[in-house]
């Protein structure tokens, strides 16, 4: 995921390109948001404001959209995300305690990104994995029946190399 930190005015100027070939009917906020989250690694305040004003909703009501999917961040995560799979498959075979390890292991709790803006810790509700859990989730690559030894492994790349194999 990109994690960008524009200024307001080249923030805008993204979104009007964003937004350029979507008509402004509610029905196209979800792809909007898709999009600034893809492309900024966030949907920011401004992009909250902008999309209300542009699909002639309430800012509560983007806001409420942008905080009920998953997907979407409010704030710009890690250069790498980590994600737990909470669901009740991986539930049954110890992701709770993987994630209480995570978090002790990385310093911060599900929802933050390390201090040197490296990773991002996040819980997400199903992996496709559940034949294989605790699933986890590091860039694009599922890794199964993960412990806390190999989640060590795991982020200990993630960090150095970037690369997992």
């Amino acid at each position: 995921m990109p994690h960008h930190s524009l200024e307001a005015h080249e923030e805008l100027a993204v979104l009007d390109e964003l937004l350029v070939d979507l008509a402004p009917d509610a029905e196209h906020l979800l792809p909007f948001l898709h999009r600034v989250q893809e492309r900024l690694g966030h949907v920011s305040p401004a992009a909250i404001r902008y999309a209300a004003h542009a699909f002639n909703l309430s800012r509560a009501e983007v806001f409420g959209v942008v905080t009920f999917y998953g997907d979407f961040r409010e704030a710009p995560a890690g250069d790498t995300v980590v994600q737990l799979c909470m669901a009740e498959a991986c539930q049954a075979v110890g992701c709770r305690e993987l994630a209480a390890h995570a978090e002790r292991s990385l310093g911060v709790p599900l929802g933050t990104t390390t201090g040197d803006g490296r990773l991002h810790l996040e819980a997400v509700y199903c992996l496709g994995n559940c034949a294989l859990g605790p699933s986890v989730r590091i860039a694009d690559d599922i890794h199964g029946r993960v412990t806390a030894a190999v989640f060590d492994r795991l982020v200990a790349m993630a960090a150095t190399t970037r690369s997992i194999p």
